[in-house]
């Protein structure tokens, strides 16, 4: 286990922020969602603590304590006051080497993973999403939500569990505490007994057994456009490419187109579709941090009569930054702009904290940001656009909406 601790002025918060490697991707084919039901169940009971009186203890705190599961790791957070910090830290130790897993609880979490399924479902851009990523994925580690398939779910019994939770402290986890904590807190922690089972491990066992989560992915063989037909007047355009991994050293030059189409009333995206055509509800780029190969992901929401131009103007969009450079003054703006994104992303210790776990758990290095905006400097408009043109190239089409439209939409892709 890597320990790094972030001291800052936090009037007396102390966050906490544990990563454990592989969540969602690591899903056996037949038990999507069963790291999902896992981070969840250790919430409810850890060591010597069931339950209830895991609750008590948290709440007569007024602490936080919360496990999210995404694609790439578990993110365990604990947020408290610094005099509260050796009461509770040792209860994220407990989760992951002394997990209950109670069979009423783990029954509990499944109904209600089910639920938030089935609500997802209810939500046209979720549908149009999760088209386009089992268009690109299918069944690949980043082919499902990390909550899981109602199906796999309900085949899910503890005994299908338990492996996952024993190959927890075998994995690689990095702990990143930001705020104010007791100076003492690296040497607490690694003397502890709830935590002693995380050190001297040998990794390299798991990486032998684990699911293997490189993701294969060839051009030829993916569809390049996915439908849902669905009762609405409401049209969803997603327009994508799975392109590269976080550290691929041109990762920046995708972040800053990202930035460039759409992030803020100046993006491309902003000023063609809603300034000048007001074609659309919603507009922007889906580009988060993955530790595979990352969605690059352009959406527009609209409606029937202007379906056609708002596909036809995102295919131009798309296509501007394939076949042209950005100008010396948009590059010298973009650059302000990107600068100003990473610093709002990480105001507060809480997603300072997570983002630096979020980095060591992905192979990277604390200082990565620092690396990033130094060699942000020297990147040119011609780098840019080279690295759209062989990330970017022939995007695939996700659309929701009903049956008339995306009969025109279709005919009009396959133009």
């Amino acid at each position: 286990m890597n320990i790094i601790l972030d001291k800052c002025n936090s009037k007396n918060i102390t966050v906490v922020k544990l990563w454990i490697e592989d969540g969602s991707r690591a899903d056996p084919k037949d038990k999507k969602g069963i790291h999902q039901i896992l981070g969840s169940t250790i919430l409810r009971g850890c060591g010597p603590y069931n339950n209830k009186q895991l609750a008590e203890i948290i709440e007569s705190c007024g602490a936080g304590l919360s496990c999210d599961t995404y694609e790439d790791g578990l993110l365990i957070s604990l947020k408290c006051i610094n005099s509260d910090i050796y009461e509770l830290l040792p209860l994220i130790g407990w989760m992951i080497t002394k997990p209950l897993l109670e069979k009423d609880q783990i029954e509990l979490e499944k109904d209600l993973t089910i639920k938030a399924i089935k609500r997802q479902k209810e939500n046209t851009y979720q549908l149009a999403f999760d088209a386009w990523r089992n268009m690109i994925y299918a069944d690949g580690p980043y082919g499902h939500d990390p909550l899981g398939a109602i199906d796999d779910l309900n085949k899910i019994k503890i005994d299908h569990i338990l492996p996952i939770a024993n190959s927890l402290i075998k994995r690689k986890i990095n702990l990143v505490i930001s705020g104010k904590f007791p100076r003492d807190l690296d040497n607490y922690i690694k003397n502890s007994i709830e935590f002693e089972k995380l050190y001297n491990i040998n990794s390299n066992h798991y990486k032998a057994i684990k699911i293997n989560n490189e993701l294969e992915y060839q051009d030829k063989k993916i569809s390049r456009i996915r439908t849902r037909a669905l009762d609405t007047k409401q049209v969803i355009l997603l327009l994508g490419k799975a392109t590269i991994k976080y550290n691929n050293e041109a990762d920046i030059l995708l972040r800053l187109l990202s930035c460039y189409l759409g992030y803020g009333m100046s993006s491309l995206l902003f000023k063609v579709l809603r300034e000048k055509y007001g074609v659309v509800y919603e507009a922007g780029i889906y580009h988060p941090i993955r530790e595979n190969q990352t969605p690059f992901i352009m959406h527009a929401s609209t409606t029937e009569e202007k379906a056609i131009l708002t596909l036809r103007l995102l295919k131009e969009c798309w296509g501007k930054i394939i076949d042209s450079e950005i100008s010396q003054e948009e590059l010298y703006l973009l650059k302000i702009k990107f600068r100003g994104q990473m610093a709002h992303s990480l105001q507060s210790i809480s997603q300072r904290a997570e983002h630096k776990a979020h980095l060591l758990g992905i192979g990277l290095t604390k200082d990565h940001d620092k690396d990033i905006l130094i060699r942000l400097e020297n990147i040119s408009s011609k780098e840019i656009r080279d690295a759209a043109n062989i990330y970017l190239k022939r995007p695939s089409l996700s659309v929701c909406s009903n049956k008339e439209i995306i009969e025109k939409i279709t005919k009009y892709w396959h133009k």
